[in-house]
């Protein structure tokens, strides 16, 4: 298994939204609106970051907080703390790389 996600725009994108506040919590479908990309994209980004390098807590909201609203539960996502500090150090790893092309 590699240390991280090859780092491709579209996961730059997601890692620096994720990054702006590590500490919030956010939900797929924010995070398509945010990074400007479509869900097909932006979710199996999610899930190998989830799955493969743990880098991301997901969890389900509560059936109290959706039902209200008649909507589908919402998946949100969170860096853990090792996560966090990882997907910086790749983000600058990728800036320098871009740079010096």
């Amino acid at each position: 298994m590699a240390d991280g996600p090859r780092m491709t725009l579209q996961t730059m994108l997601v890692l620096q939204v994720l990054l702006s506040d590590p500490a919030q919590r956010r939900y797929g479908l924010e995070l398509c609106e945010k990074t400007c990309q479509h869900p097909g994209t932006v979710y199996p980004i999610l899930a190998r970051l989830e799955r493969e390098f743990g880098w991301l807590e997901r969890h389900e909201e509560a059936p109290a907080d959706h039902l209200a609203e008649g909507r589908r539960a919402r998946h949100y996502y969170l860096l853990t703390d090792e996560g966090a500090v990882k997907a910086r150090a790749a983000l600058d790893r990728a800036e320098r790389s871009r740079a010096l092309r």
